[in-house]
């Protein structure tokens, strides 16, 4: 996976891949979808977080005790046949990543794409 152009974002990688191998590897990997998605991506650190935008800002990654959060801010208006996304917000919604399965089973790249679409 590509080191981050964001020094925030980079520590906050090195230092999980110390404290918490697991959730290092499931950040990688969302990072890696976001970026398969779209390479012109930019992150930053912000909430405690790695945000991604495209000018605006479509969602963002947190590492909580025992799952990964991909936060989409405006997931209410996503397309969600099956129901994976969470949270009952006016705007946003999530997926809680606990394992490299669930980020297959839970279409997380397609949610990111239709994220990015609405950018």
């Amino acid at each position: 996976m590509r080191a981050s152009n964001s020094q925030a974002v980079q520590t906050l990688l090195d230092e999980m891949e110390v404290f918490d191998a697991q959730k290092y590897e499931i950040l990688q990997r969302l990072r890696a979808v976001v970026f398969e998605a779209n390479q012109e991506v930019t992150e930053r650190m912000m909430y405690g977080g790695i945000m991604f935008s495209l000018g605006d800002d479509f969602g963002g990654i947190f590492a909580y005790k025992n799952h990964v959060s991909f936060e989409f801010g405006a997931g209410a208006t996503l397309v969600d046949p099956n129901q994976v996304l969470e949270g009952k917000g006016k705007f946003r919604r999530h997926l809680k990543i606990a394992s490299f399965v669930d980020i297959e089973q839970k279409d997380l790249a397609n949610f990111v794409r239709q994220a990015i679409a609405l950018v």
